[in-house]
């Protein structure tokens, strides 16, 4: 991937190919189902990844494997032990070159990186392209539940602070030394369509770059780095510390992900977004 300072968080699809055994391969699928009264399901995507997956992937149920079940919200930030042992369990250990792939969006696979990254894993990759690219190059598929593997020593050696909460976000509110970056799409920036997370628009003062536009539509990979530099760099959001948000912490990882390869050293993800902020009356939000 020219242009990026941080090429190794994308790997190719000829590459995987050629390294199927040399790594710990992880489906991340998984699906919000719109529920009127209470915004989405989660649908984890282990039917899909049943009837056909990558050749050694294993499936990551983002909602429950790499998630703190007892909050309130979906997908919160895990504990650092209960994330170590999940991860032990797919056998990924402190050497691990471990490489993250969805089919659909592929945010489901850059939270699961960015996670890696939280708790000091930086021998990770998302799949370029991911399943659509992959079937769409005729490669191996498998089905079935998938080959556990042993399990690994994965541990903890660093916590990085990638996530924040909501007083993070309240004090960015006017300061404009912060960029807070919303990666849903603009109709549900402007507050003129899609799920809403319970108030309609944005979080006061954030800029948009929605994670949907990060790709070329015909490939589901990652736009060029200038491209996307340049997207970035519109709303200001390459030369301040950034909070990427979106309705639960997912789409997010995306920019997240992208800002990081870019070179940028001070991003940050608000974990629990519009699923928190929207519901609470006391906290500003715009539209238009």
């Amino acid at each position: 991937m020219a242009g990026f300072e941080h090429p190794e968080f994308l790997v190719e699809t000829d590459w995987l190919a050629q390294h199927l055994d040399d790594v710990v391969l992880l489906d991340c699928t998984t699906h919000l189902v719109p529920d009127p009264k209470i915004t989405y399901v989660v649908k984890p995507g282990r039917d899909d990844f049943e009837k056909g997956h990558i050749p050694g992937a294993q499936f990551c149920d983002v909602s429950r494997d790499v998630s703190d079940t007892t909050q309130k919200f979906n997908f919160m930030r895990p504990q650092p032990d209960e994330f170590a042992a999940a991860v032990r369990r797919f056998g990924i250990g402190n050497g691990s070159r471990v490489v993250t792939y969805s089919t659909g969006n592929p945010w489901w696979a850059t939270r699961v990186w960015w996670l890696l990254r939280e708790f000091g894993h930086d021998n990770a990759a998302v799949l370029n392209g991911g399943w659509q690219k992959w079937i769409a190059e005729n490669r191996a598929v498998e089905s079935g539940p998938g080959t556990p593997r042993a399990p690994g020593d994965f541990t903890v050696r660093e916590i990085r602070n990638l996530m924040v909460g909501k007083d993070a976000v309240k004090a960015a509110i006017g300061d404009a030394g912060i960029c807070t970056l919303n990666a849903l799409l603009p109709a549900q920036h402007a507050g003129a369509g899609g799920n809403s997370y319970g108030r309609p628009g944005r979080i006061a003062g954030s800029v948009n770059v929605p994670a949907a536009h990060l790709l070329d539509p015909a490939t589901n990979t990652f736009l060029p780095a200038d491209e996307l530099r340049r997207r970035l760099a519109e709303v200001g959001a390459l030369d301040r510390p950034v909070i990427t948000y979106c309705g639960g912490g997912i789409a997010a990882s995306a920019d997240a992900l992208v800002l990081t390869m870019l070179g940028h050293q001070n991003v940050r993800i608000y974990d629990a977004s519009l699923s928190e902020w929207a519901k609470d009356a006391s906290l500003p939000m715009e539209t238009g």
